[in-house]
């Protein structure tokens, strides 16, 4: 089963790369080899230093933008920290609870299920990521990992409001590393996470919901991903900062849907 939306979303994470001159050109860049395609979502995730000078540079039929993270209260006293409400109107989607911020910066369930219902109060569209450590999954817990993470992050969501949720299914091992998971990896992790969103909010919202999925992805295997049951694009790490490669799986996500 794929989500009953079938435009394809590629999100590309530039993650801690490109100072805003950098981006500036790479999006100019990019734009030049990525044709509007109606099937497809693009998404780019620039640091949050270039997020507004590239929103000024981009077409939004061509591209959208993301924000790597954002801070769960809306204004106050927290140095150092962005919130949603000032990426409101600027971003359509955030990226929430991804493998760094989890493992790096230790942040927490009850971090991440704030910032998930900060995203949808100030009109931003969450990306969810789960997934599992290379322990956890020599110890077989994957199921119950991401069954952990899901009723974690989404403990304050509403029926209403869980339209608005992508669930990115990122492998801490296989990011950055080389170690690919299999397409039947990513088969079997997408029915686990629909299996609990059926449970939790109903079939019409697992079977609504787009499922990315995410770690060391590149221009050679996103086609495999991509024609995974289940899975309904990609979120991209390091080979989103390369043009061609980026481009290249965004063509065969837009092949994929006119095979």
């Amino acid at each position: 089963m794929s989500a009953t939306n079938d435009k394809k979303l590629i999100v590309g994470n530039w993650k801690m790369n490109m100072n805003v001159h950098e981006s500036s050109i790479f999006v100019h860049k990019l734009s030049k080899e990525i044709a509007v395609h109606r099937d497809v979502e693009v998404v780019v995730a620039p640091t949050f230093l270039a997020l507004q000078p590239v929103s000024l540079q981009i077409e939004r039929r061509q591209f959208k933008l993301a924000s790597q993270n954002l801070y769960w209260r809306d204004h106050g006293a927290y140095t150092g920290e962005v919130s949603a409400s000032q990426l409101r109107g600027l971003v359509d989607y955030a990226i929430i609870g991804h493998s760094e911020r989890r493992h790096v910066f230790h942040e927490h369930d009850k971090d991440i299920r704030s910032k998930v219902q900060a995203a949808i109060r100030n009109g931003i569209k969450p990306i969810l990521c789960v997934g599992e450590t290379a322990h956890q999954r020599a110890a077989g817990e994957t199921t119950d990992v991401i069954h952990d993470q899901l009723i974690g992050g989404l403990a304050n969501v509403t029926s209403e409001e869980f339209s608005h949720i992508t669930v990115a299914y990122e492998p801490v091992w296989a990011i950055g590393t080389g170690n690919n998971a299999l397409p039947d990896d990513a088969k079997k992790a997408a029915r686990s996470i629909r299996r609990q969103i059926e449970h939790l909010y109903g079939r019409k919202s697992a079977e609504s919901l787009r499922i990315l999925y995410g770690g060391s992805v590149k221009s050679d295997n996103a086609a495999s991903y991509l024609a995974t049951e289940g899975i309904d694009g990609l979120l991209v790490g390091g080979a989103s900062l390369s043009v061609h490669d980026f481009s290249v799986i965004v063509a065969a996500a837009h092949d994929m849907e006119n095979d």
